[in-house]
């Protein structure tokens, strides 16, 4: 189970953040994933099911800066990464930095903004910097893009290109509370109010200090290799028109390696993978019949796939 974490230091930041985002455990050790994972997360889901209050909540008990995007089709990239404005005073022109100068950005409802606004994104994601008027400036480390879409809503909506979605490490959803977490949730009211006074659990040294800890997390060379099977496997599936690239096997083994490292371990076993394959992989396939369930084919591919020992 993904929820099964062992560690103290991240139990310490879950606990924190459930007082606020009632049943939503699973949610937040899947974003602390993909930030100790240094990768990106989408998340698809309905509206009012606390993607935003997600974002806010994780900024807050790691101490570290936020911005908000809201996507629209006339979001221009300018407003995304900045530009340079004309300093009457000095005769020179000036960059003034936009959100996504920050450690933790939201961008919310991302397939509302055009193409060209949503590539702006693909160098800081990928990269941790954006160029503007030739000159490149880098981006605040820790660095995490949480983006948001809504799966039903179709009208001035762009998808996202296969490039970009290969980018996000992870994709979730939320999902509907338990019965229990909603009534508590109608009975106290809105926890907004709450997730800005919630005090951090840790800090942006802390966070960069795990994040090199588990890139040095061992992982085996039978389970590269079990890895590298599964990802030949999609490659060559009658079902599947584009299989899983070299990034996504880099997405693989880093989240197999956080993890491990939740559970309280030094070294990545297979359930690690399995684990994590289902909010991994599925997002970065193209199915040859769009009524096929991603996820099904995924794990179907991957269950014929012999186990390391």
């Amino acid at each position: 189970m993904i929820e099964n974490v062992k560690n103290q230091r991240i139990l310490d930041i879950i606990n924190h953040l459930k007082s606020c985002l009632q049943g939503k455990q699973k949610a937040i050790i899947l974003s602390l994933i993909a930030i100790f994972s240094k990768g990106h997360l989408l998340i698809e889901d309905l509206p009012g099911l606390g993607k935003t209050s997600l974002a806010i909540g994780l900024s807050k008990a790691l101490n570290l800066s936020f911005g908000r995007i809201q996507c629209t089709n006339d979001l221009l990239p300018s407003d995304i990464t900045g530009l340079n404005v004309f300093n009457k005073n000095t005769g020179e022109f000036e960059f003034k930095p936009g959100p996504i100068f920050n450690n933790i950005v939201l961008v919310d409802e991302i397939n509302r903004a055009t193409p060209k606004t949503q590539s702006s994104l693909l160098e800081a994601m990928a990269e941790e910097q954006v160029t503007i008027d030739g000159i490149t400036y880098k981006l605040p480390k820790p660095f995490f893009v949480i983006a948001t879409q809504n799966p039903i809503e179709f009208y001035g909506t762009f998808p996202l290109p296969e490039g970009q979605l290969d980018r996000f490490m992870l994709k979730i959803n939320i999902g509907y509370p338990t019965q229990k977490a909603e009534s508590e949730i109608l009975m106290k009211g809105s926890s907004r109010e709450d997730l800005y006074k919630l005090n951090p659990i840790m800090d942006r040294e802390e966070i960069l200090m795990i994040q090199s800890q588990i890139r040095n997390i061992y992982i085996s060379e039978k389970i590269i290799d079990w890895i590298i099977s599964f990802i030949d496997a999609t490659r060559k599936d009658p079902k599947i028109i584009l299989g899983l690239s070299t990034r996504a096997g880099l997405a693989i083994s880093y989240t197999a390696k956080t993890n491990a490292f939740f559970k309280g371990r030094d070294y990545v076993i297979p359930e690690d993978v399995k684990e994590i394959l289902p909010f991994v992989t599925p997002h970065r396939i193209i199915l040859k019949d769009d009524a096929l369930s991603k996820e099904e084919v995924i794990l179907s591919i991957f269950e014929k796939i012999p186990v390391p020992p």
